[in-house]
């Protein structure tokens, strides 16, 4: 990490600042944090090899053939027609393209909080197809968190209880789930507003109680649906903000969104268009439909 990457971000005047090893996914550092012995040690290789193979990691979530009908009597609605991706841990992910065309229902169907009529999804190697309603629910209260638009807090809980929630229906103990919801909570600038009901914070400082409650269970996977939609665009750039410490903290983010500049911070853009992925690229535009896990090489 450089002097310049370690300069905090700035969100509602608070200063965050995540970083990343292998050994701690999240840690607050300052400006003179010296690289992980993961990061030193690739450096060291690559030195010393000026051409050097890297395979691709694992997908963390692949789908092949996904399909989605809505069917209300005799009307059938195509939501999603053979769809196939990869995603691999640590990319953050923006899916968009026009209203009504299969964003949130890839979204949901990705998660495992809709059901699919054919095709196979596994989501950090569990085939969701495979698991019942309860090994589901669990799958994703441990592996998974989410982001909605509309916050989903649960208003007669403080945002501590609100982020602590996940953990205790997890069987995490109670005094560890609430060091561990306050520890999120400072990590997204509340600490001061760990005790205050939603309705007593402002739509950013839900929306970071939201992201907070996803972060607290170390998932594999982070699920985001308009996480901006609802916010002023002051805030929805504090949020933006936020999003790209996580990813930067090593995080896999997967995020439908209509907001430009929440895609533009993404590594990767989908866009689907009439249930099917219309393009698949970086979010500068450059196109890799179709793109599939392959061993590419790098030079130093």
């Amino acid at each position: 990490m450089t002097s310049s990457d370690a300069a905090p971000h700035q969100s509602d005047g608070v200063a965050h600042l995540f970083a990343y090893d292998s050994f701690a996914h999240f840690r607050v550092d300052g400006p003179e944090a010296e690289p992980s012995p993961a990061v030193a040690a690739a450096d060291a290789v690559a030195t010393v090899s000026p051409l050097l193979v890297v395979p691709d990691p694992e997908p963390i979530v692949e789908a092949r053939g996904v399909t989605k009908t809505y069917r209300t009597g005799s009307l059938e609605v195509p939501a999603l027609r053979g769809v196939d991706l990869d995603i691999v841990a640590g990319e953050f992910v923006a899916i968009t393209g026009p209203s009504g065309n299969g964003k949130s229902t890839l979204l949901n169907c990705l998660s495992g909080l809709d059901h699919i009529d054919a095709g196979t999804i596994v989501v950090d190697g569990r085939d969701l197809a495979q698991l019942g309603p309860k090994q589901r629910a669990a799958h994703r209260a441990s592996r998974m968190g989410f982001v909605f638009q509309g916050f989903n807090l649960i208003g007669v809980l403080s945002a501590r209880e609100n982020v602590e929630l996940p953990l205790l229906t997890s069987g995490v103990r109670p005094a560890d789930a609430r060091s561990r919801a306050d520890e999120m909570l400072a990590k997204v600038g509340l600490a001061d507003r760990a005790g205050h009901r939603p309705a007593e914070l402002s739509g950013g400082q839900q929306q970071r109680v939201a992201i907070a409650r996803a972060l607290v269970s170390d998932p594999a996977v982070i699920w985001a649906d308009e996480p901006t939609g609802n916010l002023d665009s002051s805030t929805a750039a504090a949020v933006a903000e936020l999003f790209a410490e996580v990813n930067a903290a090593g995080r896999t983010l997967v995020m439908v969104t209509h907001d430009p500049a929440m895609a533009a911070i993404a590594d990767r853009t989908i866009r689907v268009v009439d249930g099917r992925v219309a393009d698949d690229g970086a979010a500068d535009g450059q196109a890799t439909t179709n793109a599939r896990p392959s061993t590419r090489r790098r030079r130093a």
